[in-house]
């Protein structure tokens, strides 16, 4: 319940700016571009209603990879983007096509897998370590291969590895989050 009320403060104090610049008369909606993650996780679901009720108001979500909703908001088709790549959104801010960027959430990037190990990663310390050993044994690795803050992250996490993953054993699948999930299990990646 307490984490409920302060997103829906967070939100609110988000949305607001865009609610009171509306023309009188005009429909109160805001469009939200926000990211595949988010939406997967069943976050909105849970606290756009109390919003919408709160401040009678329709928010219209488009749930999209990081990259996707920046060039949204710089389109001017979303007044609100909620995404995950600190520099792409520093970029966004000081090109001016935003204000106001503000910290709400955070994410933990987890490396999953099959339970029978295929790429012998079980025991690796480290993410470099990890993608080292996939990238040696050439076992599957489906990426969302997308621009999205998750896949700028596991770009990063390759680069620090040392490694420019290529090859069929590395699937680029242009999707989202949940849908990448549900694919790297399909194909014990």
């Amino acid at each position: 319940m307490q984490v409920r009320i302060r997103w829906t403060a967070i939100i609110a104090l988000c949305v607001a700016a865009c609610v009171f610049a509306l023309p009188v008369g005009a429909q109160e909606r805001v469009r939200l571009a926000t990211t595949t993650s988010t939406e997967n996780s069943g976050l909105l679901y849970a606290l756009l209603p109390p919003f919408e009720k709160m401040f009678n108001l329709k928010v219209d979500v488009v749930a999209v990879g990081t990259g996707k909703a920046i060039k949204l908001g710089e389109n001017g088709d979303a007044d609100v983007i909620l995404v995950h790549a600190r520099s792409m959104e520093d970029t966004f801010v000081n090109e001016g096509y935003g204000v106001n960027r503000r910290d709400v959430m955070h994410n933990d990037f987890v490396i999953v897998g099959p339970t029978t190990d295929p790429a012998g990663v079980k025991h690796a310390k480290t993410a470099s370590e990890v993608l080292s050993k996939i990238a040696a044994k050439q076992s599957t690795f489906v990426s969302r291969g997308d621009q999205s803050g998750t896949h700028k992250m596991e770009q990063g996490l390759w680069g620090k590895a040392g490694i420019k993953p290529s090859g069929s054993w590395y699937l680029e699948s242009g999707r989202g989050m949940g849908e990448v999930l549900v694919i790297a299990n399909e194909k014990s990646a």
